[in-house]
């Protein structure tokens, strides 16, 4: 059924990084509205991200996009270095760019630092302005903030956070200085430590005062933390790397808060560390006092803390419970304008938004972020909660919610997200009826501009049918080959889940069903369903999953036969696919329901909860110490071997990045002896190099065609279904 257009939709896909180069990303508004800056590459095939900014009209000017640094012009066309530091921030990020991948800006957003191969660079975003210069570093320079006063310029440098000013006339390296350094090797400061990056979403270690004299800056010491090293096996000349990773059950990182001056004398912020040790958030503006959010170990307890940076007292402004986990949001905490909290809760059944001591949104909502606080309302993204009258399935919008009620900002179908700076909203939306993702600006709700995207158009369109599927209305796409005749008959069914917490795959956006509609393409009725666990309407639906992911797998197959009455699904012909938390569920399906499923493609699987991290896993299934069996309900690989010896071998393809440092290979490597001493059929595709991201181009390209390849051949026998 496929032709050789659609067999080139795995290059194209491989080298336009899933089509984000060239799309426009990392938007900034100046307050004042004057002009919008961003990130964009040169070309939908080109890696390094430039810096532009779009001054917008003023009387009959009309807006006007300019270029303020280019990455090879700064580097003379050398090829980018990074540091350990910088490779494993991006990782944690899942940024696989180059070049210019992130920046920050002063408070007028007149000055933007970034960094370049550890050098610290400096450029001004006035129209007008057109400067860039290099500052003086003690690099690699990593994570680079202005000052709000925009004077100076902090970064983390060799552990230490460091400060430098924007214009130095002392002479050179004179007015670079570290404000604290670390004690020995196993200490940072500025830094977030692994589980804040990788599962809080709190990617910094530092915030600078509002009156730029001072900072808020966190120091993480991992003495205590299990140590665990990672080789290349293709490489056997090179030491192995040496990682701090905190599994379930083990020591975290211990990480303290100190209120640091320019001059360098520091206070330490106070709190009871030995309840709450996560540093989950730091919000620092001019509306009121510092604000951290603290967390439990076992997550079910959060308190807002202001702190006093005079003498590093904190006292309690908010507490939450909940009797499952409380969930870490973006953009919160925060003050409004006249010194409101701002929180997002689960209340009353509902995920809301509350404003001092009013909840401003209802079980219709499911609130997902906070965009911005203006002095009227708050602009956050939001889908469609329980009490929806409309479902709106795979939808998210940007609305304006404030004490009048809510207003929906974005239009039409879609997933939509936004920034905002004055009277000005930069709105993106991916929909179903475009590639990509378009870029609107709206200054007073009107039109003033678009954004131009460089990205490549697919190679295909994807046509999903999205719908609720089973007595839990799970939302599921199913798409179908784009040449499929009813006189085809029934299709082997491929199940395409990540189906876990925290991600959803069902969505109202053309680029995200490109890969199943390539795979449906092949011959093959994909199925994606979205159950219990995964982001959806209400706070119960995501933590039904509490001591029991097997959940997750009923909901696949639940989603699967509810299916097979209006769509030609061939039930004896199943298989699965997944990465991640979807490698996890491939794997589970074949060994705990193969009369349900024939075949699995396994990709970086968690074969054994007790080897993944704290803060992901103990959120979900508790301390291992304390309740072992949920452990060893839901581990693949037992002490006593492979889960399900007693029911019927299925194929398996297992795949695997070695130098993976958020799900270690050892993971796979443990599963495959475990089938292999229960004599079941499996192959393995071990990827040198390769981290938890998608490997480089031709990699993923012939990944994704074994993958074809694969199903093709273990899905070509039917399997009587047992009800037959």
């Amino acid at each position: 059924m496929a032709s050789k257009t659609q067999l080139s939709f795995p290059r194209q896909y491989a080298r336009t990084q899933r089509y984000t180069l060239g799309s426009p990303r990392s938007f900034t508004v100046s307050p004042d509205g004057s002009r919008v800056i961003f990130l964009r590459t040169a070309s939908g095939v080109d890696r390094n991200g430039r810096l532009w900014v779009l001054d917008l009209a003023n009387g009959t000017e009309e807006p006007r996009e300019r270029l303020v640094a280019d990455p090879e012009a700064l580097l003379s066309g050398a090829e980018e270095q990074l540091s350990a530091e910088e490779q494993a921030r991006r990782e944690r990020a899942r940024d696989g760019s180059s070049g210019i991948v992130g920046y920050a800006v002063d408070a007028a957003a007149e000055l933007a630092a970034f960094t370049l191969s550890g050098r610290l660079f400096a450029a001004g975003l006035k129209d007008g302005d057109g400067w860039v210069r290099e500052l003086t570093a003690r690099g690699p320079a990593v994570d680079p903030h202005p000052s709000p006063d925009g004077r100076f310029v902090a970064y983390v440098g060799g552990g230490a956070l460091r400060v430098t000013p924007v214009t130095d006339d002392a002479g050179a390296g004179a007015g670079d200085r570290a404000l604290a350094e670390p004690e020995d090797e196993l200490v940072t400061y500025g830094l977030a430590e692994f589980v804040a990056a990788e599962d809080m979403g709190r990617q910094r270690g530092y915030w600078w005062s509002p009156e730029s004299d001072r900072l808020l800056v966190a120091r993480v010491d991992e003495r205590e933390v299990r140590r665990w090293w990672i080789a290349d096996p293709a490489h056997p000349e090179r030491e192995p790397r040496e990682v701090r990773y905190p599994t379930a059950g083990t020591a975290n990182a211990d990480v303290r808060l100190f209120v640091v001056t320019l001059g360098g004398e520091r206070t330490e912020v106070v709190w009871d560390r030995a309840e709450f040790p996560y540093l989950a958030r730091v919000h620092w503006s001019a509306a009121g006092a510092p604000i951290v959010l603290v967390q439990t170990r076992d997550q079910r307890t959060l308190r807002w803390l202001a702190v006093d940076p005079g003498t590093g007292a904190t006292r309690t402004v908010h507490a939450d419970e909940d009797e499952n986990w409380l969930d870490l949001f973006h953009g919160v905490p925060a003050w409004t304008p006249d010194g409101r909290l701002v929180r997002i809760a689960d209340e009353g059944g509902a995920r809301v938004l509350a404003v001092g001591d009013r909840v401003l949104t209802g079980d219709s909502l499911q609130i997902h972020m906070v965009l911005d606080v203006g002095a009227d309302d708050v602009l956050v993204t939001a889908a469609a909660g329980a009490g929806a009258a409309e479902p709106e399935i795979g939808e998210i919008h940007v609305l304006r919610v404030g004490d009048r009620g809510v207003e929906r900002v974005s239009r039409g179908p879609g997933v939509h997200t936004a920034v905002r700076g004055g009277p000005v909203t930069v709105l993106s939306s991916a929909r179903l009826d475009i590639s990509g993702t378009a870029t609107e600006v709206l200054r007073d709700g009107a039109v003033v501009a678009r954004i131009a995207s460089y990205a490549e158009s697919p190679v295909l369109h994807a046509a999903p049918r999205i719908v609720a599927a089973g007595v839990h209305r799970i939302p599921c796409a199913v798409l179908l080959p784009r040449d499929y005749q009813e006189s085809d008959g029934p299709l082997p069914v491929l199940m395409d889940p990540y189906g876990g917490p925290r991600a959803r795959r069902v969505l109202a956006s053309q680029n995200v069903h490109l890969t199943p509609q390539f795979l449906a393409d092949q011959g093959f009725a994909v199925v994606v369903a979205d159950g219990r666990g995964t982001p959806g309407p209400s706070p119960a639906w995501e933590k039904a999953v509490r001591d029991n992911f097997v959940l997750t797998l009923d909901d696949q197959i639940e989603a699967l036969h509810a299916l097979a009455d209006s769509f030609p699904l061939d039930l004896g012909r199943v298989g699965i696919r997944g990465w991640s938390y979807g490698g996890y569920l491939a794997a589970m399906a074949v060994l705990r329901r193969p009369d349900v499923f024939h075949t699995a493609i396994v990709g970086a699987p968690v074969t054994d909860q007790r080897m993944y991290d704290t803060h992901y896993t103990e959120r979900y299934l508790g301390d291992p110490a304390l309740q072992p069996e949920v452990y060893e309900r839901h581990a693949l690989v037992t002490e006593d071997g492979l889960v399900g010896l007693e029911n019927p071998a299925r194929p398996m393809m297992l795949i695997h990045g070695l130098a993976d440092d958020n799900v270690v290979a050892a993971h796979t490597l443990r599963l495959s002896s475990a089938l292999l001493a229960a004599g079941r059929e499996h192959e393995v595709l071990p990827l040198s190099g390769v981290t938890h991201m998608t490997p480089q181009e031709q990699v993923a390209e012939n990944l994704l065609l074994l993958q074809v390849e694969f199903l093709k051949r273990t899905l070509a026998n039917r399997v009587p279904d047992p009800a037959e």
